[in-house]
């Protein structure tokens, strides 16, 4: 059985710590992603995503080194996202921090896959100016 990944890298002109606690910490992802979430940045934890009542979803921390790489693999979610693994590995540049955002194992190419990549960028984009510019994108405004 072949999977599908989504990949975006990108730099963003903030330190690599401030980037790893908006991509780790609820009270920042609630900033440029989900409506609400909950979780510690420990591995083995576990983390609730909560974009609406019906899309609550629930992810395992897989990955953890502090202030250098962080993936949650999805536990809870649909049919589509339960097998993925979504995460950031961060490096630092002498920009700020250079981010390797994946997204993978998806079961097919369809177009869930393909409408999430397009989300990602723009969500990702919002994570970029929530650093940057100091933006906080209203929820409803997220893709």
């Amino acid at each position: 059985m072949s999977s599908h990944s989504i990949y975006h890298n990108f730099i963003i002109k903030a330190p690599q710590k401030e980037v790893y606690d908006a991509v780790s910490q609820p009270q920042h992802l609630d900033n440029w992603w989900p409506l609400k979430s909950s979780g510690e940045p420990k591995l083995g934890t576990t983390y609730n995503l909560n974009f609406t009542d019906a899309y609550d979803w629930y992810g395992e921390v897989v990955v953890c080194e502090p202030n250098n790489s962080f993936h949650i693999k999805m536990t809870k979610s649909d049919k589509d996202w339960d097998p993925t693994t979504f995460g950031f590995d961060l490096q630092e540049h002498d920009q700020g921090t250079y981010v390797r955002f994946s997204h993978v194992n998806w079961p097919e190419m369809n177009d869930h896959l393909k409408f999430s990549s397009f989300c990602w960028g723009m969500l990702l984009n919002g994570l970029k100016d929530y650093l940057e510019k100091g933006t906080v994108i209203p929820f409803e405004n997220r893709n």
